[in-house]
């Protein structure tokens, strides 16, 4: 039976698609259940190949950072928007809002917007005040116009809702119960076999951005005190060359390894062999101190145990399920002490693996993509 096509709907995020594992899920939802997805991205280094069942398209920018990126990304992407057949718009973030909007208004398309964080709060816009309300204006100018929008958590909805009086769903950022598992390639498993052997070693994994506020630096600081352990980084950012630095002074060149920014498909082949995962944040601002970050449910998905700040959203995960441990300080001694502690407590994979498995069943897409569905389907 052929698949009856609804409503044209494009989507659009100002990265290159490639690791954005929410976009990629709302996209294929969209997809599987009869619209006709066009997403679109920009390519911010080299052009990566991207193989999925929808139609993508990303354009190419002259600038790579700061202000001037997201000026030049949003009046690309408002010619692109305003030349597209279109009977929807799905906007992901506010940095890609003002584009989204003016083409709603002009084309007279109704929009749908999806904040995966508290923009105008992350730690980079925290530190430069002048930008950081330009961006409050802007959304101060459009979010009280928003009729349809959902966000990754309870938190960020009820903020906008004080903020802006909109009711936002909320369509946590879960994995799939299911993934197609993409092979590791020979770089990255070049990568892998220059660990020791992992029968005799704990491998510590971090995964996600190598930016300012996200720890990394707390836990290559522990890792001389954690001489049985072997820290893998999947991940690149603003700090990705420092940390690579710091390993190095500190020696650690054969036990801290970093394998850059994986695609999201094959992320979870290093995910699956971890023995403990971090989620530790900084408190830069409210963005981070809500944020409800997907890796909480990749460790989960694949049995391994999580270090995690103790922040509002993933103590709400955490602490009732009993999938890891919370801690509000980071000295590295300490923060030794605690993860030795957590590997014997955790040291019988299958019994825990089994009961985190259990709990994926819970806590998957296919549950929280039935919120997203609901939302579009209402559009008019």
């Amino acid at each position: 039976m052929s698949r009856v096509i609804t409503k044209r709907i494009v989507i659009s995020v100002s990265n290159d698609l490639i690791a954005d594992q929410r976009v990629a899920k709302v996209s294929a939802s969209l997809h599987n259940n009869g619209y006709n997805v066009l997403l679109i991205g920009c390519i911010k280094k080299e052009r990566k190949p991207l193989k999925r069942p929808y139609r993508t398209y990303r354009f190419n920018l002259f600038f790579k950072k700061k202000f001037i990126f997201y000026l030049e990304y949003n009046l690309r992407l408002l010619f692109v928007l305003l030349f597209k057949r279109k009977d929807i718009l799905l906007c992901n973030d506010t940095d890609a809002l003002p584009a989204n909007f003016i083409a709603s208004k002009l084309c007279r398309v109704p929009l749908v917007f999806d904040a995966h964080e508290l923009f105008p709060e992350v730690p980079e816009l925290v530190k430069r005040p002048q930008v950081k309300r330009v961006w409050e204006k802007i959304e101060d100018i459009i979010f009280p116009h928003l009729k349809y929008s959902y966000t990754v958590c309870e938190s960020i909805a009820e903020h906008y809702k004080q903020k802006y009086g909109i009711k936002m769903g909320v369509v946590r950022n879960i994995p799939n119960k299911t993934d197609s598992n993409t092979p590791i390639n020979n770089n990255q498993r070049k990568a892998l076999e220059t660990l020791p052997s992992l029968e005799e070693k704990k491998l510590l994994l971090y995964q996600g951005a190598v930016n300012v506020g996200r720890g990394v630096e707390w836990i290559i600081n522990a890792m001389p005190y954690l001489d049985n352990c072997i820290l893998c980084i999947c991940g690149e950012g603003d700090l990705f060359h420092e940390m690579q630095a710091l390993a190095k002074e500190k020696q650690l060149e054969k036990r801290v390894i970093f394998t850059g920014r994986l695609p999201f498909e094959e992320l979870n082949q290093y995910t699956a062999l971890a023995d403990l995962g971090f989620i530790l944040l900084e408190n830069m601002g409210l963005s981070y101190y809500y944020s409800l970050p997907n890796r909480v449910f990749d460790y989960m998905k694949y049995g391994v145990p999580v270090l995690a700040s103790n922040f509002p959203e993933i103590a709400r995960i955490v602490e009732p399920n009993h999938t890891g441990k919370l801690i509000s300080h980071y000295e590295p001694e300490y923060l030794a002490e605690v993860i030795t502690q957590m590997l014997k407590e955790w040291e019988d994979k299958s019994t825990y693996k089994n009961r985190l498995k259990e709990l994926a069943d819970k806590y998957c897409w296919e549950n929280e993509e039935k919120v997203m569905l609901e939302i579009v389907r209402k559009v008019k």
